[in-house]
Order: structure tokens, then sequence, then C-alpha cells
């Protein structure tokens, strides 16, 4: 099963208030709203130290490339990522085709990690 991981302290260079929600944490429940892929499971997560590039997601699978994007917006780019995130659980390596991918992930590719070895 493949992962999406939320940063949820990401302020995208935001001044929040203390009873406002932060960038991240609107970035993970717009993807809890719209629905995660099949194959997909979304995990929040404390930080991905992105934070000059908030908002901040990762892909990552057993056997699979781990990807971290950055630059996205809750408000925008939820549909995209939900359309990487499925292409990148139906791989077999994490490795979409770059023509694949939605154009947030080949515009924001923060980092790409390789595989974990067992």
């Amino acid at each position: 099963m493949a992962t999406i991981l939320v940063c949820t302290t990401c302020r995208r260079g935001a001044t929040i208030e203390p009873d406002d929600a932060c960038p991240g944490q609107l970035m993970l429940s717009a993807l809890e709203a719209a629905g995660i892929p099949k194959g997909m499971r979304l995990r929040p997560v404390q930080c991905l130290s992105a934070c000059s590039q908030g908002c901040a997601v990762a892909l990552s699978g057993p056997g699979k490339w781990t990807y971290v994007y950055g630059r996205l917006d809750p408000a925008e780019h939820v549909p995209d990522i939900l359309d990487g995130a499925s292409k990148y659980a139906a791989s077999e390596d994490g490795i979409v085709p770059w023509r694949e991918r939605p154009e947030i992930f080949r515009k924001n590719s923060l980092a790409r990690i390789p595989p974990m070895e067992d």
C-alpha cells in the first residue's frame, strides 16, 4: 500500500493566528474530503522539512521510490495530487513516466529518495 504523507505544520510563509488552521492542515482536510485513491492511505506528519517550500506532501510505499513535492496549494492542487498519487500507487517502483505525471509534480519535486533495502 502506498502512502500520501501530508505536512500538517506547513505555513506557506503565512502568519497564522492561534485559532486559524495552517495551510498544511487545510491540505490534509482537502485531501480527506476529496477521497483517497484505491491502494493509498493518507498520513499526517508533523514536518517534511520543506518549510520554505510548503505546502508539502510526499508519496511513499514499500519497494518504491519516495517523492517529496512542495509549493502546493490546498485550494488548487488537490485533484492533481490525487491523480499523481493514483498513478504512483499503480506503479511497480514508484516511478511514473515524466510525461504522465501531473504538471505540479513535474515542476514541484523537491526530493526523490530510493527505496529502503530489506
